[in-house]
């Protein structure tokens, strides 16, 4: 054995359990009651009568989830096939014999990618075989690494390996019927997004969550970017946010300690109950192979394994699915099924293991014998588990579904033995969906309001409301700082440029004679930078749908399509609000929309392309970052490439909505499943460096704080000023402050945000953009929609010059509870700034003159359309 070997095995130990702490820690098992980690590290060490004990008493729980998902008696496995896409890696395992490098691939006359032709091949023999379920598995990001598979990817026409994992599921799905399972290893929120419509699952094992096995040299991790147990962590949390049914699970024995397995066990724990995501775990064994590093390294011992599963089975409960491997047991399957599992994971008939290719597959027919002895019959499933078959949306991907329900079992989403196994058409929708639902609801809303106070899915879309009580909870309430408001306010009046952070904070939580004063400074400083004129534009909105699986807590407005409330235009009733809006005087149109399972990343493009057609000569503002991922995402396109395409169809500039908080601590509250702070950023940058320019915007008043008002704050103000510096485009158009609107908020009904901000914070946010963000951004807009005409004005003397737009059909904030109104005439927008005492002028988009006969126009009709509808109160 090498030294790093020797040095790896000598780790941390405790002393055994005591016999009282065994005896407590069983009966609490017995009796059903929760362990905590320590007792779940001591029942790991459990051996001999205490280990039957305890493997009877985790049976009892797995038998009591089996019944109450309606499969009483029933051990499952997946009939499935192994594509090793690519043996090459950046990683450096120390256990790994699946890893290889190019010069060997080459000496054995392999490519450094599988060909199509090849995992086509091995598909076919699959399917022929009645197997159901296509297991991808490849290294992690190898183009990183090798300079060998970076160049085979550029000459067969794919950006990185996730591309070609994506066209090589499309043609397993099409050319034979075989459901893929993707383990491409660590995905970033964009790849689950990319990958989520071609696959029926994925999965990636966590191993441990021992850092230390990942950070000290010697370790079997160490020099393994993909292995920091915090990047795998992140990995699963992003596909619970992407709603993405996940395989996941333990590699047990490689030096871990019994409180840091029980730790990766909690840890499991507490994704899955956060998002409900995890299908199953995997409970492997450890087994030394030659030629590696741990080759010395003891096996893990078949009681260490099954004492694990035992464990496993209490801490997750009864809904888990537990599985271990077969075919590193040594024929032990008895014992394991007595420990608690309730699958056989994937069993092939045609190809080997290729992680552990010593270990072959057992028989189909010996592994049914076995099971049958042990009390449980062998059934087949799919790829993705039955409970996620029966949900469908959001699990899984329209164009992915059919395929799903063509080898499912309707009544118990198992595999249906005697479904065919044959390819079918992957469908990339083409159009926008027909027209649909309540396409009327930008007016009704207004005279018959929301159907109901939350859609029908509430306690499941959005994730675990309980899990999330406990983390805000945890984050307890902001602090109040009591710094030196004086020179606070000194230096905001001096040079707002110079404020440290400690004196922004304090001056977020001004009060009284104090706010007075900031929201004088930030008035003035308004004043030298862009005089006293109230700006305002006329605009209409147009949300062309408002289906939605993203699980945005906030958000009142996404629907189920089978809501009340859902709706989709067609692309002509589009044009025609864009056409009516322009027949009013608008120069611009903003267009949003939910992420709707059906609509085809191009439609995006065709949404502006009908809106110029029909309307040359109107600004078109569309399509938040959230948006603008999710076409990119559908497409197969980078995010440049997608904004390229959609300015070429007609964009002029992007909303910055989308943004709520740039603090992922706080959007993972916020939000399921919307892309992170990073990719929003990204975005907007892209943007702005395509001559794209954006707003930007900032949600507050729930579970953030004034620290998080500040980091974002100055996160925009970096931006912008790169943006400045890297081309002339402008960058950011403005500074929208959104207040959250609490009413019908999901975040809100389920009693974890608070009812928004108070009116201090509304003049404190106000205020202190206008001194942060100068001068980089000039323009700050604050929102009638959400604050009414006087709560405007106010924040007019408080340092913003913009009231936004006419609207004309306000709907996302109507649903939300806001109380005032979907539409401000002209006339409207004037008084509100007199109200304030200022002069008022209409704009552009950009904050440029407006031609007069645009200008005519509005004043003409106000800036309204013809039937105005009364608000319900």
């Amino acid at each position: 054995m090498d030294a790093t070997a020797a040095d790896r095995t000598d780790s941390p130990t405790s002393p055994p359990p005591t016999a009282n702490a065994m005896r407590r820690a069983l009966r609490r098992a017995r009796d059903g009651v929760a362990l905590d980690a320590a007792e779940a590290a001591v029942l790991l060490q459990a051996r001999g009568e205490d280990l039957r004990d305890l493997c009877a008493s985790a049976a009892r729980v797995r038998d009591a989830g089996l019944e109450a998902a309606g499969r009483p008696g029933v051990i499952t496995y997946s009939k499935s096939v192994f594509i090793p896409l690519t043996r090459l890696c950046r990683d450096k395992c120390h256990y790994c014999t699946f890893v290889t490098v190019p010069g060997k691939l080459r000496r054995a006359g392999h490519g450094m990618y599988m060909s199509p032709d090849e995992v086509l091949a091995v598909a076919r023999r699959g399917a022929e075989l009645g197997c159901k379920e296509a297991l991808i598995t490849l290294g992690d990001k190898p183009e990183d690494r090798w300079p060998e598979a970076r160049e085979w990817l550029d000459a067969h026409g794919y950006d990185d390996t996730v591309a070609y994992v994506r066209a090589m599921s499309i043609r397993i799905l099409e050319e034979t019927g075989l459901l893929p399972h993707l383990n491409p290893g660590v995905l970033s929120w964009t790849d689950f997004q990319r990958l989520k419509p071609v696959s029926a699952s994925m999965g990636m094992m966590l191993e441990t969550t021992a850092t230390r096995l990942w950070s000290e040299p010697g370790g079997p991790h160490h020099g393994s970017p993909d292995k920091e147990p915090a990047v795998r962590l992140r990995v699963l949390e992003d596909a619970g946010r992407s709603s993405v049914p996940f395989t996941s699970g333990l590699l047990i024995g490689i030096g871990e300690t019994y409180e840091e397995r029980a730790e990766s066990l909690f840890a499991l724990r507490k994704v899955s109950r956060a998002y409900h995501g995890i299908q199953e775990l995997i409970l492997q064994n450890f087994r030394a192979k030659p030629d590696t590093a741990m080759r010395g390294m003891p096996d893990a011992e078949l009681d260490e394994l099954v004492a694990t599963v035992a464990v496993a089975r209490h801490v997750l409960g009864p809904a888990a699915c537990l599985q271990a491997p077969p075919n590193l047991v040594d024929g032990e399957f008895e014992r394991l099924i007595g420990a608690g599992i309730d699958d056989w994971g994937g069993v092939s008939p045609l190809t080997p293991d290729h992680v552990n290719p010593e270990r072959p597959w057992p028989q189909i027919e010996r592994l049914a014998e076995r099971s049958a002895a042990a009390g449980f019959e062998l059934r087949e499933r799919l790829a993705v588990y039955p409970e996620y078959v029966q949900r469908g949306e959001p699990w899984l991907d329209p164009r992915v579904l059919p395929h799903v329900r063509a080898l499912a079992d309707p009544a118990t989403g198992l595999a249906n033995p005697h479904a065919p196994v044959v390819g079918l058409p992957w469908q990339e929708p083409e159009d926008l969906p027909e027209s649909y639902g309540r396409t009327d609801l930008h007016a009704t809303i207004d005279t018959e309001g929301r159907t109901g106070d939350r859609r029908a899915d509430f306690e499941d879309v959005y994730g675990d409301w309980e899990v999330l009580r406990e983390q805000v909870l945890a984050e307890g309430a902001p602090q109040r700082l009591a710094g030196d408001l004086r020179e606070a306010l000194a230096v905001a009046a001096d040079d707002p440029a110079r404020l440290t952070d400690d004196q922004a904070l304090a001056l977020f939580h001004a009060d009284g004679p104090a706010l007075d004063a900031l929201c004088r400074i930030a008035d003035d400083v308004r004043r030298d930078a862009v005089g006293d004129d109230v700006t305002y534009c006329v605009t209409r909105n147009i949300n062309f749908t408002n289906v939605c699986y993203t699980g945005c807590r906030f958000c009142a407005f996404a629907q189920r399509r089978t809501d009340a409330d859902a709706f989709t235009l067609s692309l002509q009733q589009v044009a025609d609000r864009a056409a009516q809006a322009w027949d009013v005087g608008a120069t611009e149109v903003c267009m949003q929309g939910g992420i709707h399972p059906d609509l085809p990343g191009t439609a995006y493009f065709d949404i502006a392309r009908a809106v110029k057609e029909r309307v040359p000569g109107i600004h078109v503002h569309a399509f938040s970052p959230m948006e603008v991922v999710n076409g990119a995402t559908r497409t197969g396109l980078s995010i440049r490439d997608w904004l390229q395409r959609a300015k070429e169809a007609g964009l002029d500039t992007i909303p910055g909505t989308a943004a709520e908080i740039l603090d992922d601590e706080v959007r993972w509250v916020l939000t399921k499943g919307k892309l992170p702070a990073a990719t929003w950023v990204e975005v907007v940058t892209t943007a702005h460096d395509l001559g794209i320019r954006s707003s930007s915007t900032m949600m507050y008043g729930h579970v953030d704080t004034p620290a998080h008002w500040l980091g974002h704050l100055r996160l925009l103000a970096e931006i912008q000023q790169r943006s400045l510096e890297s081309n002339s485009s402008g960058g950011f158009t403005e500074f929208v402050t959104l207040p959250f609107v609490h009413t019908n908020a999901p975040v809100y009904l389920a009693g974890i945000a608070r009812p928004g901000p108070t009116a201090r914070d509304n003049r404190a946010v106000v205020a202190m953009a206008r001194l942060l963000l100068h001068p980089h951004i000039p323009n700050i807009q604050t929102s009638w929609v959400k604050l009414g005409a006087e709560g405007a004005a106010e924040m007019l003397r408080s340092g913003a010059n913009d009231l936004g737009g006419t609207l004309m059909e306000e709907t996302i904030s109507r649903m939300a509870g806001s109380a005032y109104g979907s539409y401000k005439s002209v006339r409207d927008l004037q008084a509100i700034a007199e109200a304030a005492g200022r002069p008022h002028r209409q704009r552009t988009t950009t904050y440029g003159e407006v031609p007069a006969e645009r200008r005519a126009a509005a004043l003409a009709s106000d800036g309204h359309l013809p039937e105005l509808l009364p608000v319900l109160d």
